[in-house]
């Protein structure tokens, strides 16, 4: 049973939620729905009933039946006569008690899952960043925000997503896009930025760029290969940010550890992805 935490700034709270089932092999085939439909059966005598009871077809409900049953070794639902759809069902032994196995672990299971849920209440913030981190992409940089502005174009649309106090991003992404992902004002959202897509920049120069996004910050890690140098540049607002630069321009730019730089790149290099 899902228990809901309760967060503080309003946003729409995270859920923890499980479920337990048992396994053969590879294969799971005790689920809380066959459990559920072993238990019906067992209450209402008949399959037709039993499907009807929990929302399944009667052929599922075999089907169901019939996976339990091989994969058990052993009858877990005996059909009586009387008709294809008209006959009755009765529970074995063996699944009377795989039920009755089935019911303590669950009871268990669900005080298990109200102690998490308790403890998640108190931390509403990092449950949410548990399952930012449980996030896997190929964007080596991943930031978390809340959406603070929607420009709506023809094709396009062009996102503010509010980082911190001191920092925001914009992201131009399809109008399609903003529709599929739910995207308003106020929602929470994660921004997904290739590292060869940031450009380094040193303060104080005249070239004017087209990037949208041109944010300060300092060089706080170098980490130099045989072809490219991968640097992280922490912008205002805490956040990290990894680009990518040839050897060679790290080279001539002079950067070292503590220099104040730009993470620039286009509005179009930045992704977004909705949890909910």
């Amino acid at each position: 049973m899902p228990k809901k935490s309760v967060h503080a700034s309003g946003r729409p709270p995270l859920e923890l939620s499980g479920s337990i089932w048992f396994r053969s092999g590879d294969q799971d085939w005790g689920s809380q729905k066959r459990m559920a439909l072993l238990e019906a059966i067992d209450q209402e005598g008949s399959i037709t009933a039993a499907a009807k009871k929990i929302g399944l077809s009667y052929k599922g409900a075999w089907d169901a039946v019939d996976t339990m049953n091989n994969l058990a070794g052993e009858p877990l639902v005996l059909r009586n006569t009387g008709g294809q759809r008209g006959g009755g069902a009765t529970l074995t032994p063996r699944a009377k008690a795989l039920l009755t196995t089935f019911r303590i672990l669950n009871a268990e299971h669900e005080r298990f899952m109200a102690r998490l849920a308790s403890a998640s209440r108190q931390s509403p913030d990092n449950l949410e960043l548990i399952q930012h981190m449980m996030i896997q992409t190929s964007a080596r940089n991943k930031l978390a925000g809340t959406i603070q502005h929607i420009k709506t174009g023809a094709v396009n649309d062009e996102i503010t997503l509010k980082l911190s106090d001191d920092t925001a991003i914009v992201a131009s992404i399809s109008s399609e896009s903003t529709v599929d992902l739910g995207l308003c004002v106020g929602k929470r959202a994660l921004a997904f930025i290739k590292a060869s897509s940031v450009i380094v920049g040193l303060p104080g120069g005249d070239t004017r760029l087209s990037a949208r996004n041109q944010l300060p910050g300092r060089l706080v890690r170098i980490v130099e290969g045989a072809v490219n140098t991968e640097v992280s540049i922490e912008l205002q607002g805490g956040q990290i940010l990894a680009a990518m630069l040839s050897c060679d321009s790290a080279i001539s730019m002079q950067l070292r550890e503590g220099l104040p730089v730009y993470a620039i790149f286009k509005a179009s290099s930045v992704m977004l992805g909705v949890l909910d």
